[in-house]
């Protein structure tokens, strides 16, 4: 008995109603506090310090004077034409309330003269494009918004879209994904605990952690989102978090503790005995899991970052709270927890061995390479999709086609307006001040044509289109025409925009990027910069995915040694590390099915459009899956551990291992595929990746991997799981796990 939880036993026990009230009033306190916290995330930071993008974006802004100018679209579809004369009235009233908005630029009408077409053949649809200069331009869309939906004419209908407005979305459905999950999740999750426990008092004590560790959390971020970028996906990995560990982690903490009032133990000793065996379980289970979510931050950027740290931070909140609030609960309620028992179901037997579990054991270790092979060979088929996962920063792809600024994106294709949103940003240097000659010039002029000529570009706007306009008009010709904007004060850099026809698909930024390179140096020019905001996206994908294998060798390290000081094995973390990758890469492998290559993309809502996984799913993905995997792996080790310790061998202890914790972990597993499979049905793409590849993982790792690969494999290592060197016993401390 370490005297740490020795301590908190007998603390908790002795004043169990300071223990819930100090619980309460921080509850009480973070409540209003967290509902303030979904309004000052952010949807997406995709720029890398530093990175080309970022220097581009740096050279417009110093060099040429040019201020990032965010562009919200404006698409009307109507039954009308569009120089219908009722049409017309409306519009241009719609216009003037629009322009008189704060943080409204510049409208360029669709019937005003443009370098772009802004009305389709048929006159149906048009597009009017709204610049907006705010530093944070999400409430200009709402306000946008307000004013369309404010007026209305019979037979037509309007989509705000564009980057600001696709980030609003991002948003706003991000929080309703995560609110509408925890509405759909929590009824079933009390109806499964109720029939784990056949009691509702022990039932409602895991949902009670669970709501209480996400709030908490919740109002423990608010004042890092003052200084520092948070992630809206932070609302979906604390919900995940929360009721996923939080449950189980009270579920075993319950479970322990009627296993030791049915032994006739007090209810205060019962209590003290929870936390120095269950607690001890959930104390290290946590410890894993927060280890696996510091993967999150890795990647050198605090957007990522920010999601390790709401996801360590809920961790550690649920380990606490089943701590001290759980058996303090517990403490009070004595055998009250059994009650009312009118369920005669229970997956998990209060204080009795389940006979069902230990014939299940026997059955597998009656044939363990039989079961280890079939196993192994199930997940590594579900795996090999994975070898051909794409990854990119899906951006408004990562939309399901019913939220509006999707749809108004779907709306300007034929306009070949979309790509105006994905603008590639060119920049060459000439090396030296005044550099921009007669000969020079010429060289633009044959690049300019050369983009120009592409199939897939709509428009290369540059000094050569806006003077051969102005030539035409009447104009002063070709260097009057070159304005701030495309060439730099010292005549030093030169600036061409490039509007594809299309929005860009996130696989086929790095060919666009490539190409404009080479179009560049085919003329002899040496220094090329190409920016915007697609190849910033790429940059942002290049940077989570070149983490990617360095924060998952510190995960397998951490967690090797870990595992090795509390169980004295080395053959132990090694399984643990080797299974619970084989649970991950067939996650992987699932979605990569569904969400790249389209299998039952209609049945989960996914978009068959999207054809890439988002950049930030398989490091998020691969600390969740890996933590949440580990939780389960520690609930059996630790009751075979148990066993051995106490005189059986590898066999027996085994069989006992699993007739105390199966019960628990299909009951926790159950919860958590609740939870997960909830997400599906959200309106975000990432968070339908999340949600399935979680669900697809627990699925596994609570049947196959735990309940009949490890016992086999644990079980064909014989003593061998046990084998700890002499020279490491003395290196490594010696900590007492028991549950």
């Amino acid at each position: 008995m370490t005297p740490m939880f020795a301590r908190l036993a007998a603390f908790v026990v002795r004043r169990p109603v300071l223990v819930l009230g100090v619980w309460v009033l921080v509850l009480l306190i973070s409540i209003p506090i967290s509902s303030h916290v979904p309004e000052r995330l952010i949807a997406s930071a995709t720029k890398i310090q530093g990175s080309e993008a970022d220097l581009v974006s740096s050279l417009l802004e110093k060099r040429f004077g040019l201020l990032p100018v965010e562009r919200t679209i404006l698409i009307s579809q109507s039954k009308l034409p569009s120089k219908d004369p009722r049409f017309l009235k409306f519009y241009n009233s719609l216009i003037k309330k629009l322009e008189l908005l704060e943080g409204v630029g510049r409208v360029t009408r669709f019937d005003a003269p443009s370098l772009l077409r802004l009305q389709s053949s048929d006159l149906s649809v048009t597009a009017t494009i709204l610049e907006t200069r705010r530093e944070k331009p999400e409430p200009v869309v709402d306000a946008i918004r307000a004013v369309v939906r404010s007026i209305n004419l019979e037979g037509t209908s309007f989509y705000v879209t564009g980057s600001s407005a696709v980030t609003h979305d991002f948003i706003v459905h991000a929080e309703s994904d995560t609110k509408q999950s925890e509405l759909t999740a929590l009824p079933l999750t009390g109806l499964v605990l109720v029939l784990a426990f056949g009691a509702l008092v022990a039932a409602g004590i895991p949902l009670m952690v669970g709501l209480a560790s996400i709030t908490i959390s919740l109002a423990l971020l608010f004042p890092l989102t003052q200084v520092m970028l948070i992630s809206s996906f932070v609302q979906s990995v604390i919900t995940l978090l929360g009721l996923g560990a939080g449950i189980d982690y009270a579920l075993l903490m319950v479970n322990r503790f009627r296993e030791e009032l049915a032994v006739g133990l007090a209810p205060p000793e019962a209590a003290a005995n929870t936390i120095r065996t269950a607690g001890r379980s959930v104390a290290f289970s946590g410890l894993t899991v927060a280890i696996a979510m510091m993967a999150l931050l890795v990647p050198d950027h605090t957007f990522v970052r920010s999601m390790g740290i709401g996801g360590i931070l809920v961790i550690a909140l649920t380990v606490l709270a089943s701590l001290t609030a759980v058996p303090a609960a517990l403490a009070l309620l004595g055998h009250r927890v059994n009650s009312p028992q009118r369920f005669a179901f229970q997956l998990t037997a209060s204080g009795r061995v389940n006979p069902f579990w230990g014939a299940w054991a026997d059955r597998v270790m009656r044939r363990p390479w039989v079961s280890s092979l079939l196993v192994i060979g199930v997940l590594l088929i579900l795996s090999v999709p994975a070898l051909k996962m794409r990854f990119a920063y899906t951006g408004a792809f990562g939309l399901t086609t019913n939220i509006e600024s999707r749809r108004g994106l779907e709306l300007i294709r034929p306009l070949e307006l979309g790509g105006a949103l994905d603008t590639f940003e060119l920049i060459v240097d000439l090396g030296r001040k005044n550099a921009f000659d007669t000969a020079t010039r010429a060289k633009f002029r044959t690049l300019e044509n050369a983009l120009s000529s592409q199939p897939d570009v709509r428009v290369v706007i540059s000094p050569f289109l806006l003077a051969r306009s102005d030539f035409k008009a009447g104009g002063v010709g070709d260097l009057a025409a070159l304005s701030a904007g495309f060439l730099s004060q010292d005549r030093r850099y030169v600036h061409f925009s490039i509007i594809p026809k299309a929005p860009v698909h996130p696989s086929e930024i790095r060919a666009w990027e490539n190409r404009l390179r080479l179009e560049a140096s085919q003329l002899g020019f040496q220094r090329v910069l190409v920016g915007g905001a697609p190849v910033g996206a790429q940059e942002f994908s290049d940077v989570l995915v070149g983490s990617f294998p360095i924060a998952v060798a510190l995960v397998f390290a951490a967690s090797f040694v870990l595992l090795a000081v509390a169980f004295r094995s080395l053959l132990i973390p090694l399984k643990a590390i080797a299974v619970n990758a084989l649970t991950v890469s067939s996650a992987y492998g699932v979605i990569t099915l569904v969400f790249q290559h389209g299998w039952l993309a209609g049945f989960f809502g996914v978009p068959v459009d999207t054809a890439a996984i988002d950049s930030t799913l398989p490091l998020l993905m691969f600390a969740v899956i890996f933590g949440l995997s580990m939780d389960y792996e520690i609930f059996l080790l630790f009751r075979i551990q148990e066993a051995y310790l106490a005189g059986l061998n590898t066999r027996a202890s085994i069989r006992a291992g699993l007739e105390r914790s199966a019960g628990v972990i299909t009951s926790a597993a159950l919860i958590m595929l609740i939870v997960f499979a909830a997400f599906i049905r959200g309106d975000v793409v990432a968070n339908k990746a999340i949600g399935l590849g979680l669900a697809v993982a627990v699925l596994l790792d609570a049947t196959l991997v735990r309940l009949v690969l490890v016992p086999a494999v644990m079980v064909l290592a014989g003593g061998w799981n046990w084998w700890f060197p002499a020279s490491l016993k003395g290196f490594l401390p010696k900590i007492k796990l028991e549950d």
